[in-house]
């Protein structure tokens, strides 16, 4: 299949693997990141069903099939190498692959939080791009920054504090493993039983189904995909078992790549 080739912005900042979070100093909208350490000019490489972003890489698996009665088990997944480093590599790769897919566009998800954790403009805006509305964005943002972020009311030591929380959405990560996913990171999912929905009033189509995961003591997270008539891109219309409480980690976490 012929390459292709996406534009994007012709700097994009790469994050340190494994950067630690700092709450030294945050507010309720920042979170430190001395990770973002230099700019480099690159593309999105679209080769079939794996979009590339520098030495980083995105594949749809698999596709959710909307008429599957398999409701436990996973029927579809996304694997990718690394984070994204940055928003413009975000948004090359929900242009270029993840978001033309339901199961690419459920798969951004744990991608948007996680940058989120790393600096909270960036993830708001990923999260901008990859919802269907402002509300929805703010009312995760809402969660998130005290989830995420320490204050003077959930220092960074409060067990509320959940630093992991991507990682939990992640294919053998665990509590007990502190929350060390399988590599390639994977996101495994399924439809739920409510199937696939037309809405005049939002526009377009809900599609409903599950990200499995383990870190919470109910393997399914509930997320709502919607596709308006006639668009291209699928767009996150709900996911709030997404970042809710999950289990307390026991051990030490690594963080992610």
């Amino acid at each position: 299949m012929k390459k292709q080739f996406f534009p994007v912005a012709a700097t994009a900042l790469l994050i340190l693997a494994g950067c630690n979070f700092s709450g030294g100093g945050s507010s309720d909208t920042q979170v430190s990141n001395p990770g973002f350490i230099s700019q480099v000019e690159t593309e999105a490489v679209l080769d079939g069903n794996t979009v590339r972003y520098g030495s980083h890489s995105y594949t749809v698996v698999s596709e959710i099939d909307p008429a599957t009665r398999e409701f436990k088990q996973p029927t579809a997944s996304v694997t990718f190498t690394n984070f994204p480093a940055s928003y413009a590599e975000f948004e090359a790769v929900y242009n270029g692959l993840l978001g033309k897919s339901r199961a690419g566009a459920a798969a951004m998800i744990p991608m948007a939080i996680e940058l989120y954790a790393r600096d909270a403009e960036t993830g708001e805006k990923c999260l901008k791009l990859l919802c269907n509305s402002d509300a929805t964005v703010s009312g995760i943002t809402r969660i998130l920054k005290t989830k995420l972020v320490p204050s003077e009311y959930a220092p960074e030591n409060d067990s509320y504090i959940q630093r992991y929380m991507a990682a939990a959405l992640l294919k053998g990560a665990v509590n007990t493993n502190a929350y060390t996913p399988d590599k390639p990171y994977t996101v495994e999912m399924t439809m739920s039983p409510n199937g696939v929905k037309e809405s005049e009033l939002m526009g377009g189509e809900v599609t409903y189904m599950y990200i499995l995961a383990h870190g919470w003591d109910s393997y399914q997270r509930g997320v709502e995909v919607f596709l308006p008539f006639n668009g291209e891109y699928y767009k996150v219309s709900n996911c709030p078992s997404c970042y809710t409480q999950c289990k307390n980690i026991r051990g030490t976490w690594p963080g992610l790549d």
